[in-house]
Protein backbone atom coordinates (compact mmCIF):
# COMPACT_ATOMS: atom_id res chain seq x y z
CA UNK A 1 0.00 0.00 0.00
CA UNK A 2 1.37 3.45 -0.92
CA UNK A 3 2.47 5.76 1.83
CA UNK A 4 0.46 8.97 2.41
CA UNK A 5 1.20 11.90 0.13
CA UNK A 6 3.09 14.55 2.14
CA UNK A 7 1.90 18.14 2.35
CA UNK A 8 4.67 19.33 0.03
CA UNK A 9 3.45 17.12 -2.80
CA UNK A 10 -0.19 18.01 -2.18
CA UNK A 11 0.75 21.68 -2.43
CA UNK A 12 2.81 20.97 -5.56
CA UNK A 13 -0.21 19.23 -7.10
CA UNK A 14 -2.48 22.22 -6.47
CA UNK A 15 0.07 24.74 -7.76
CA UNK A 16 0.89 22.70 -10.87
CA UNK A 17 -2.83 22.29 -11.59
CA UNK A 18 -3.28 26.05 -11.44
CA UNK A 19 -0.14 26.58 -13.51
CA UNK A 20 -1.63 24.43 -16.26
CA UNK A 21 -3.62 27.49 -17.33
CA UNK A 22 -0.31 29.25 -18.04
CA UNK A 23 0.87 26.50 -20.39
CA UNK A 24 0.10 28.50 -23.58
CA UNK A 25 2.30 31.36 -22.35
CA UNK A 26 5.16 29.02 -21.44
CA UNK A 27 4.87 27.12 -24.72
CA UNK A 28 4.87 30.34 -26.75
CA UNK A 29 8.06 31.50 -25.05
CA UNK A 30 9.76 28.12 -25.49
CA UNK A 31 8.76 28.05 -29.17
CA UNK A 32 10.50 31.41 -29.69
CA UNK A 33 13.60 29.99 -27.97
CA UNK A 34 13.60 26.95 -30.26
CA UNK A 35 12.99 24.61 -27.32
CA UNK A 36 9.74 23.14 -28.64
CA UNK A 37 8.60 21.55 -31.89
CA UNK A 38 5.63 23.58 -33.20
CA UNK A 39 4.22 20.53 -35.01
CA UNK A 40 4.10 18.54 -31.76
CA UNK A 41 3.22 21.16 -29.19
CA UNK A 42 0.02 19.36 -28.09
CA UNK A 43 2.10 16.48 -26.71
CA UNK A 44 3.23 18.81 -23.92
CA UNK A 45 -0.43 18.99 -22.86
CA UNK A 46 -0.76 15.21 -22.91
CA UNK A 47 -2.56 15.14 -26.26
CA UNK A 48 -1.22 12.23 -28.29
CA UNK A 49 -0.51 12.62 -32.00
CA UNK A 50 -0.42 8.87 -32.61
CA UNK A 51 -2.78 5.99 -31.80
CA UNK A 52 -1.90 3.53 -29.08
CA UNK A 53 -0.74 0.19 -30.52
CA UNK A 54 -2.58 -2.97 -29.51
CA UNK A 55 -1.22 -5.11 -26.70
CA UNK A 56 1.15 -4.42 -23.79
CA UNK A 57 3.25 -1.28 -23.97
CA UNK A 58 6.54 -0.54 -22.19
CA UNK A 59 6.97 3.15 -21.46
CA UNK A 60 10.56 4.39 -21.10
CA UNK A 61 11.32 7.97 -20.06
CA UNK A 62 14.59 9.88 -20.13
CA UNK A 63 15.27 13.59 -19.83
CA UNK A 64 17.36 14.15 -22.95
CA UNK A 65 19.87 12.72 -25.42
CA UNK A 66 22.31 11.07 -23.01
CA UNK A 67 19.65 9.23 -21.04
CA UNK A 68 17.83 8.03 -24.14
CA UNK A 69 21.01 6.80 -25.83
CA UNK A 70 21.90 4.88 -22.68
CA UNK A 71 18.91 2.58 -23.19
CA UNK A 72 19.29 2.03 -26.94
CA UNK A 73 20.54 -1.54 -26.51
CA UNK A 74 17.91 -2.27 -23.84
CA UNK A 75 15.23 -1.15 -26.28
CA UNK A 76 16.67 -3.48 -28.93
CA UNK A 77 16.39 -6.40 -26.53
CA UNK A 78 12.80 -5.54 -25.55
CA UNK A 79 11.82 -5.22 -29.22
CA UNK A 80 13.29 -8.66 -29.85
CA UNK A 81 10.81 -9.98 -27.27
CA UNK A 82 7.95 -8.56 -29.36
CA UNK A 83 7.18 -5.76 -26.91
CA UNK A 84 6.04 -2.35 -28.13
CA UNK A 85 7.96 0.68 -26.83
CA UNK A 86 6.79 4.21 -26.00
CA UNK A 87 9.81 6.45 -25.51
CA UNK A 88 9.39 9.91 -23.97
CA UNK A 89 11.86 12.73 -23.49
CA UNK A 90 11.80 16.47 -22.93
CA UNK A 91 14.05 18.10 -25.53
CA UNK A 92 13.95 18.83 -29.25
CA UNK A 93 17.47 17.44 -29.64
CA UNK A 94 16.49 14.11 -28.11
CA UNK A 95 13.45 13.84 -30.39
CA UNK A 96 15.67 14.46 -33.43
CA UNK A 97 18.13 11.84 -32.23
CA UNK A 98 15.36 9.25 -31.73
CA UNK A 99 14.11 9.89 -35.28
CA UNK A 100 17.63 9.39 -36.62
CA UNK A 101 18.93 6.51 -34.50
CA UNK A 102 15.91 4.37 -33.54
CA UNK A 103 13.68 2.06 -35.62
CA UNK A 104 10.42 3.61 -36.88
CA UNK A 105 8.24 1.36 -34.70
CA UNK A 106 9.61 3.03 -31.54
CA UNK A 107 6.95 5.55 -30.61
CA UNK A 108 8.41 8.85 -29.43
CA UNK A 109 6.36 11.44 -27.56
CA UNK A 110 7.34 14.54 -25.64
CA UNK A 111 6.79 14.11 -21.93
CA UNK A 112 3.77 16.18 -20.87
CA UNK A 113 4.21 19.11 -18.54
CA UNK A 114 3.72 17.90 -14.98
CA UNK A 115 0.22 19.28 -14.50
CA UNK A 116 -2.36 16.73 -13.24
CA UNK A 117 -4.71 17.26 -16.20
CA UNK A 118 -1.95 16.80 -18.79
CA UNK A 119 -0.57 13.75 -17.00
CA UNK A 120 -4.02 12.15 -16.82
CA UNK A 121 -4.54 12.65 -20.56
CA UNK A 122 -1.19 11.06 -21.29
CA UNK A 123 -1.77 8.01 -19.11
CA UNK A 124 -5.40 7.59 -20.22
CA UNK A 125 -4.30 7.39 -23.85
CA UNK A 126 -1.17 5.26 -23.62
CA UNK A 127 -2.10 2.93 -20.72
CA UNK A 128 1.43 1.49 -20.33
CA UNK A 129 1.96 -1.87 -18.65
CA UNK A 130 5.42 -1.00 -17.32
CA UNK A 131 7.19 2.34 -16.79
CA UNK A 132 10.99 2.63 -16.77
CA UNK A 133 12.41 5.97 -15.61
CA UNK A 134 16.04 6.55 -16.66
CA UNK A 135 18.47 7.94 -14.05
CA UNK A 136 16.69 10.63 -12.01
CA UNK A 137 14.19 12.62 -14.08
CA UNK A 138 11.37 12.36 -11.55
CA UNK A 139 8.14 14.30 -12.07
CA UNK A 140 5.91 14.19 -8.97
CA UNK A 141 2.45 14.23 -10.57
CA UNK A 142 3.51 11.67 -13.16
CA UNK A 143 4.85 9.33 -10.48
CA UNK A 144 1.88 9.73 -8.13
CA UNK A 145 -0.61 9.25 -10.97
CA UNK A 146 1.21 6.14 -12.16
CA UNK A 147 1.21 4.68 -8.66
CA UNK A 148 -2.51 5.44 -8.19
CA UNK A 149 -3.20 3.41 -11.35
CA UNK A 150 -1.06 0.53 -10.04
CA UNK A 151 1.37 0.96 -12.91
CA UNK A 152 4.59 -0.96 -12.18
CA UNK A 153 7.39 1.64 -12.14
CA UNK A 154 11.13 1.02 -12.06
CA UNK A 155 14.10 3.37 -11.98
CA UNK A 156 16.80 2.10 -14.34
CA UNK A 157 20.41 3.33 -14.54
CA UNK A 158 19.60 5.32 -11.41
CA UNK A 159 22.00 8.06 -10.39
CA UNK A 160 22.03 10.53 -7.50
CA UNK A 161 24.73 13.14 -8.01
CA UNK A 162 26.89 14.63 -5.29
CA UNK A 163 25.09 17.94 -5.81
CA UNK A 164 21.53 16.55 -5.84
CA UNK A 165 21.87 14.33 -2.79
CA UNK A 166 22.15 17.05 -0.10
CA UNK A 167 19.33 19.03 -1.72
CA UNK A 168 17.01 16.04 -1.59
CA UNK A 169 18.03 15.23 1.99
CA UNK A 170 16.61 18.61 3.00
CA UNK A 171 13.28 17.39 1.56
CA UNK A 172 13.48 13.86 2.92
CA UNK A 173 9.73 13.28 3.23
CA UNK A 174 9.06 14.48 -0.31
CA UNK A 175 11.68 12.38 -2.06
CA UNK A 176 10.86 9.33 0.08
CA UNK A 177 7.22 9.57 -1.00
CA UNK A 178 8.32 9.61 -4.65
CA UNK A 179 11.02 6.93 -4.51
CA UNK A 180 8.75 4.76 -2.39
CA UNK A 181 6.30 4.54 -5.30
CA UNK A 182 8.84 2.65 -7.44
CA UNK A 183 8.86 -1.14 -7.30
CA UNK A 184 12.64 -1.30 -7.78
CA UNK A 185 15.48 1.21 -8.05
CA UNK A 186 18.25 -0.17 -10.29
CA UNK A 187 21.25 2.11 -9.80
CA UNK A 188 24.70 2.59 -11.28
CA UNK A 189 27.01 2.26 -8.26
CA UNK A 190 27.27 1.43 -4.58
CA UNK A 191 27.38 5.16 -3.83
CA UNK A 192 24.13 5.66 -5.72
CA UNK A 193 22.62 2.71 -3.85
CA UNK A 194 23.49 4.24 -0.50
CA UNK A 195 21.98 7.58 -1.50
CA UNK A 196 18.77 6.09 -2.91
CA UNK A 197 18.35 3.95 0.20
CA UNK A 198 18.89 6.89 2.57
CA UNK A 199 16.33 8.89 0.59
CA UNK A 200 13.67 6.20 0.87
CA UNK A 201 14.09 4.00 -2.20
CA UNK A 202 12.71 0.46 -1.95
CA UNK A 203 14.44 -2.63 -3.32
CA UNK A 204 17.56 -0.78 -4.38
CA UNK A 205 20.01 -2.88 -6.44
CA UNK A 206 23.30 -2.05 -8.14
CA UNK A 207 23.17 -3.08 -11.80
CA UNK A 208 25.90 -0.81 -13.19
CA UNK A 209 25.92 1.91 -15.80
CA UNK A 210 24.02 1.12 -19.00
CA UNK A 211 26.12 3.71 -20.81
CA UNK A 212 29.04 1.28 -20.57
CA UNK A 213 27.11 -1.20 -22.69
CA UNK A 214 26.06 1.14 -25.48
CA UNK A 215 27.21 0.40 -28.99
CA UNK A 216 29.60 2.78 -30.71
CA UNK A 217 27.63 5.53 -32.50
CA UNK A 218 27.23 5.11 -36.25
CA UNK A 219 28.81 7.22 -38.97
CA UNK A 220 27.98 7.80 -42.61
CA UNK A 221 30.76 6.12 -44.59
CA UNK A 222 30.68 8.63 -47.41
CA UNK A 223 30.96 11.62 -45.10
CA UNK A 224 33.74 9.95 -43.16
CA UNK A 225 35.71 9.28 -46.34
CA UNK A 226 35.40 12.93 -47.37
CA UNK A 227 36.63 14.14 -44.00
CA UNK A 228 39.51 11.68 -43.98
CA UNK A 229 40.47 12.85 -47.46
CA UNK A 230 40.48 16.59 -46.67
CA UNK A 231 42.34 16.08 -43.35
CA UNK A 232 44.86 13.46 -44.52
CA UNK A 233 48.30 13.96 -43.05
CA UNK A 234 47.07 16.36 -40.37
CA UNK A 235 47.03 15.62 -36.61
CA UNK A 236 43.42 15.94 -35.41
CA UNK A 237 42.00 16.49 -31.92
CA UNK A 238 38.26 16.43 -31.25
CA UNK A 239 36.67 18.39 -28.38
CA UNK A 240 33.31 16.68 -27.83
CA UNK A 241 30.16 18.19 -26.30
CA UNK A 242 31.77 21.46 -25.23
CA UNK A 243 30.06 24.08 -23.08
CA UNK A 244 30.41 27.88 -22.84
CA UNK A 245 33.77 28.83 -21.37
CA UNK A 246 35.55 25.78 -22.77
CA UNK A 247 35.92 26.87 -26.38
CA UNK A 248 38.16 29.79 -25.37
CA UNK A 249 40.42 27.42 -23.44
CA UNK A 250 40.51 25.02 -26.38
CA UNK A 251 41.35 27.82 -28.81
CA UNK A 252 44.26 28.93 -26.62
CA UNK A 253 45.45 25.32 -26.36
CA UNK A 254 45.26 24.96 -30.13
CA UNK A 255 47.33 28.09 -30.72
CA UNK A 256 50.02 26.87 -28.31
CA UNK A 257 50.11 23.36 -29.76
CA UNK A 258 50.17 24.65 -33.35
CA UNK A 259 53.66 26.01 -32.69
CA UNK A 260 54.85 22.39 -32.38
CA UNK A 261 52.26 20.79 -34.69
CA UNK A 262 51.76 23.41 -37.43
CA UNK A 263 49.11 21.47 -39.35
CA UNK A 264 47.01 20.67 -36.26
CA UNK A 265 43.24 20.67 -36.76
CA UNK A 266 41.00 21.01 -33.71
CA UNK A 267 37.38 19.95 -34.15
CA UNK A 268 34.95 21.53 -31.68
CA UNK A 269 31.59 19.75 -31.32
CA UNK A 270 29.43 22.03 -29.12
CA UNK A 271 26.96 20.32 -26.82
CA UNK A 272 24.29 22.64 -28.23
CA UNK A 273 24.78 23.05 -32.00
CA UNK A 274 22.96 26.40 -32.08
CA UNK A 275 26.05 27.91 -30.43
CA UNK A 276 28.07 27.36 -33.60
CA UNK A 277 27.74 30.94 -34.85
CA UNK A 278 28.84 32.45 -31.52
CA UNK A 279 31.86 30.12 -31.38
CA UNK A 280 32.79 31.06 -34.95
CA UNK A 281 32.66 34.77 -34.07
CA UNK A 282 34.93 34.21 -31.07
CA UNK A 283 37.45 32.31 -33.18
CA UNK A 284 37.39 34.93 -35.95
CA UNK A 285 37.99 37.70 -33.39
CA UNK A 286 41.16 35.86 -32.31
CA UNK A 287 42.53 35.83 -35.84
CA UNK A 288 42.25 32.06 -36.25
CA UNK A 289 40.51 30.43 -39.20
CA UNK A 290 37.29 28.49 -38.63
CA UNK A 291 34.87 26.50 -40.78
CA UNK A 292 31.33 25.47 -39.82
CA UNK A 293 29.81 22.12 -40.66
CA UNK A 294 26.23 23.44 -40.39
CA UNK A 295 27.05 25.69 -43.38
CA UNK A 296 28.22 22.58 -45.31
CA UNK A 297 31.82 23.77 -45.12
CA UNK A 298 34.70 21.31 -45.00
CA UNK A 299 38.06 22.09 -43.38
CA UNK A 300 40.74 23.31 -45.75
CA UNK A 301 44.51 23.48 -45.30
CA UNK A 302 44.05 26.94 -43.76
CA UNK A 303 41.37 25.87 -41.26
CA UNK A 304 42.53 25.92 -37.64
CA UNK A 305 39.22 25.07 -35.94
CA UNK A 306 36.41 23.05 -37.49
CA UNK A 307 33.10 23.71 -35.72
CA UNK A 308 30.93 20.60 -35.98
CA UNK A 309 27.66 22.35 -35.13
CA UNK A 310 25.36 19.58 -36.35
CA UNK A 311 23.33 16.91 -34.59
CA UNK A 312 24.13 13.22 -34.36
CA UNK A 313 27.60 13.16 -35.92
CA UNK A 314 29.83 12.42 -32.94
CA UNK A 315 30.40 8.92 -34.30
CA UNK A 316 31.87 10.50 -37.40
CA UNK A 317 34.33 12.70 -35.52
CA UNK A 318 35.33 10.03 -33.01
CA UNK A 319 36.41 7.95 -36.03
CA UNK A 320 38.31 10.90 -37.46
CA UNK A 321 40.52 11.67 -34.44
CA UNK A 322 42.68 9.46 -32.24
CA UNK A 323 42.49 11.95 -29.33
CA UNK A 324 39.27 13.28 -27.77
CA UNK A 325 38.75 15.91 -25.10
CA UNK A 326 35.44 15.32 -23.30
CA UNK A 327 33.60 18.59 -22.74
CA UNK A 328 31.57 19.84 -19.81
CA UNK A 329 34.56 19.10 -17.61
CA UNK A 330 36.74 22.22 -17.68
CA UNK A 331 33.66 24.10 -16.49
CA UNK A 332 31.46 22.71 -13.67
CA UNK A 333 28.87 20.93 -15.81
CA UNK A 334 29.68 17.39 -14.64
CA UNK A 335 31.41 16.08 -17.74
CA UNK A 336 30.17 14.05 -20.70
CA UNK A 337 30.09 10.32 -21.27
CA UNK A 338 33.49 9.06 -22.55
CA UNK A 339 32.38 5.52 -23.40
CA UNK A 340 31.44 6.05 -27.04
CA UNK A 341 34.79 7.73 -27.76
CA UNK A 342 36.64 4.87 -26.08
CA UNK A 343 34.70 2.27 -28.06
CA UNK A 344 35.90 4.03 -31.20
CA UNK A 345 39.53 3.75 -30.02
CA UNK A 346 40.16 7.31 -28.83
CA UNK A 347 42.60 8.41 -26.16
CA UNK A 348 40.61 10.57 -23.72
CA UNK A 349 41.49 13.80 -21.92
CA UNK A 350 39.07 15.48 -19.51
CA UNK A 351 38.83 18.34 -17.05
CA UNK A 352 38.32 18.13 -13.26
CA UNK A 353 34.50 18.50 -13.24
CA UNK A 354 33.24 14.99 -14.01
CA UNK A 355 30.76 14.43 -11.18
CA UNK A 356 28.14 13.03 -13.59
CA UNK A 357 30.46 10.09 -14.28
CA UNK A 358 32.64 9.95 -11.17
CA UNK A 359 33.12 6.19 -10.97
CA UNK A 360 33.87 5.81 -14.68
CA UNK A 361 36.46 8.58 -14.81
CA UNK A 362 38.05 7.47 -11.53
CA UNK A 363 38.53 3.98 -12.95
CA UNK A 364 39.87 5.35 -16.25
CA UNK A 365 42.30 7.72 -14.53
CA UNK A 366 43.62 5.03 -12.20
CA UNK A 367 44.24 2.66 -15.10
CA UNK A 368 45.86 5.29 -17.32
CA UNK A 369 42.94 5.13 -19.73
CA UNK A 370 42.21 8.86 -19.44
CA UNK A 371 44.16 11.96 -18.49
CA UNK A 372 42.89 14.74 -16.26
CA UNK A 373 43.68 18.35 -17.15
CA UNK A 374 42.78 20.79 -14.38
CA UNK A 375 43.41 23.90 -16.50
CA UNK A 376 44.51 25.12 -19.90
CA UNK A 377 48.20 24.52 -19.27
CA UNK A 378 47.59 20.91 -18.25
CA UNK A 379 45.35 20.48 -21.30
CA UNK A 380 48.20 21.58 -23.57
CA UNK A 381 50.60 19.22 -21.77
CA UNK A 382 48.38 16.15 -22.09
CA UNK A 383 47.29 16.80 -25.67
CA UNK A 384 50.86 17.50 -26.70
CA UNK A 385 52.09 14.28 -25.14
CA UNK A 386 49.43 12.20 -26.86
CA UNK A 387 50.02 13.93 -30.19
CA UNK A 388 53.77 13.33 -30.08
CA UNK A 389 54.00 9.91 -28.42
CA UNK A 390 52.22 7.16 -30.36
CA UNK A 391 53.16 4.49 -27.79
CA UNK A 392 51.62 6.53 -24.96
CA UNK A 393 48.50 7.07 -27.02
CA UNK A 394 48.14 3.36 -27.80
CA UNK A 395 48.68 2.46 -24.13
CA UNK A 396 45.94 4.88 -23.05
CA UNK A 397 43.51 3.50 -25.61
CA UNK A 398 44.18 -0.09 -24.56
CA UNK A 399 43.83 0.72 -20.86
CA UNK A 400 40.54 2.55 -21.47
CA UNK A 401 39.12 -0.33 -23.50
CA UNK A 402 40.04 -2.73 -20.70
CA UNK A 403 38.25 -0.58 -18.10
CA UNK A 404 35.08 -0.38 -20.21
CA UNK A 405 35.08 -4.16 -20.72
CA UNK A 406 35.61 -4.76 -17.01
CA UNK A 407 32.85 -2.39 -15.87
CA UNK A 408 30.30 -3.55 -18.44
CA UNK A 409 27.41 -5.97 -17.95
CA UNK A 410 24.74 -3.52 -16.76
CA UNK A 411 22.42 -4.49 -19.61
CA UNK A 412 22.21 -8.15 -18.62
CA UNK A 413 21.81 -7.31 -14.93
CA UNK A 414 19.05 -4.82 -15.74
CA UNK A 415 17.19 -7.33 -17.90
CA UNK A 416 17.48 -9.96 -15.17
CA UNK A 417 15.94 -7.57 -12.63
CA UNK A 418 13.13 -6.70 -15.05
CA UNK A 419 12.44 -10.32 -15.98
CA UNK A 420 9.28 -10.78 -13.84
CA UNK A 421 7.68 -7.68 -15.38
CA UNK A 422 8.74 -8.65 -18.89
CA UNK A 423 7.35 -12.16 -18.45
CA UNK A 424 3.98 -10.75 -17.34
CA UNK A 425 3.83 -8.44 -20.37
CA UNK A 426 4.74 -11.27 -22.75
CA UNK A 427 1.96 -13.41 -21.29
CA UNK A 428 -0.46 -10.53 -21.82
CA UNK A 429 0.81 -10.17 -25.37
CA UNK A 430 0.19 -13.84 -26.11
CA UNK A 431 -3.29 -13.61 -24.64
CA UNK A 432 -4.07 -10.55 -26.80
CA UNK A 433 -2.78 -12.31 -29.92
CA UNK A 434 -4.67 -15.52 -29.22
Amino acid sequence: MSSPVPATLRLYGRLSAAAGALAPVLLKRRLKQGKEDPARIDERRGIARLPRPAGPLVWIHGASVGEVLAVATLIERLRALNLRILLTSGTVTSAAMVAKRFPPDIIHQYIPYDSPRFVARFLDHWRPGLALFIESDLWPNLILAGASRRLPMVIINGRMSQRSFPRWRRMAGTIAALLGRFDICLVQSETDAERFTVLGGRNVAVTGNLKLDVRAPPADEGRLERLLFVTRGRPVVVAASTHPGEEEILLNAHRTLAVYFPSLLTVIVPRHPNRGEAIARMIAASGAQAARRSLEQLPTARTDIYIADTMGELGLFYRLAPIVFMGGSLVPRGGQNPIEAIKLDAAVVHGPHVFNFTEVYDALDRAGGARRADDGDALVKHLGHLLSDLAARDAARAAAADVVDRLGGALERTLAALEPYILQLRLERRAADA
